[in-house]
């Protein structure tokens, strides 16, 4: 940490992975996991055109996020094709354009390196400025509709029934979604931000059951992520962004076989031990 690429690489990723536990959990309990990961292979293009004519790659990221979530939202609502379908066409187009433009540069087997695996290690602090103020802007606007984001979650036709806009936050969600994608884009890459965005959360599930204890247990698990991770990268000389979603990913396998609720391990002693309190009775 006497570092300060290591210290703006950590104050990026680790809010990059607060706003993506915190989003990420409406994600995964929404069935949304993909949306996430079709945004963010969506935003090459808008990052290759930024690269292409000399422009902040991160801003190109976000000028094409934000349009593509909101077509998604408008697409599934008024065009009666179904949700998946719309995710699989943005998803495929946008990514095919971003490395057609990528490809017919001089030279870009560097550059799509990292904007595809991310640079969290060649971090500016108007790169951390820049994700401070995406990821503050995603906590603000989940605080602000909680209660409202937290009933469309569970019973989204009960909702509407009580007043609740249920149309608006299905646009709001993707654009959250969108704004934590490229947020996340810097710390992992464009190819892995659904990790980042889902594994954390899917952990958070199997620690916790009410909402709020969910997205807790997010962010502490997206949060130790990303430490994890740094140190690896630092310590072993591996890439940053792949070696924070293998951390990631060993957290959930960690919890999914040792947590008291839905671990395989409980899981597997849990019959033996009803059966021994059977066979005494």
């Amino acid at each position: 940490m006497q570092f300060g690429f290591m210290q703006r690489a950590l104050v990026v990723s680790a809010l990059a992975a607060t706003a993506c536990g915190i989003v990420g959990t409406f994600v995964v309990l929404r069935g949304m996991a993909f949306l996430g990961d079709a945004i963010a292979h969506s935003a090459l293009t808008g990052m290759a055109a930024a690269f292409l004519f000399g422009a902040n790659v991160f801003l190109g990221a976000l000028c094409w996020a934000v349009p593509a979530s909101l077509v998604i939202s408008a697409l599934s609502r008024r065009s009666g094709i179904r949700i998946d379908a719309i995710i699989g066409v943005v998803f495929a187009g946008g990514f095919a354009v971003g490395v057609i433009i990528i490809n017919s540069l001089a030279s870009y087997a560097g550059d799509l390196l990292g904007i595809l695996f991310g640079n969290v290690l060649g971090a500016s602090w108007l790169d951390v400025l820049s994700v401070g103020i995406l990821a503050v802007g995603v906590l603000v606007v989940v605080w602000a509709f909680y209660k409202e984001l937290v009933f469309t979650t569970y019973d989204a036709t009960v909702a509407e029934a009580a007043g609740v806009p249920v149309r608006f936050l299905e646009y709001m969600l993707p654009l959250l979604v969108a704004l934590t994608t490229v947020a996340a884009i810097k710390t992992v890459g464009n190819v892995m931000v659904m990790s980042l965005l889902v594994v954390p959360s899917v952990t958070g599930t199997l620690l916790a059951q009410r909402l709020s204890s969910i997205m807790a247990a997010s962010v502490v698990c997206a949060l130790l992520a990303v430490v994890i991770g740094l140190y690896c990268s630092y310590y072993f000389d591996l890439p940053t962004g792949p070696t924070i979603v293998v951390a990631s990913v060993g957290l959930l396998l960690l919890v999914a076989v040792l947590s008291p609720r839905r671990g395989f391990l409980m899981s597997w002693l849990r019959p033996k031990s009803s059966e021994a309190s059977a066979s005494d009775s």
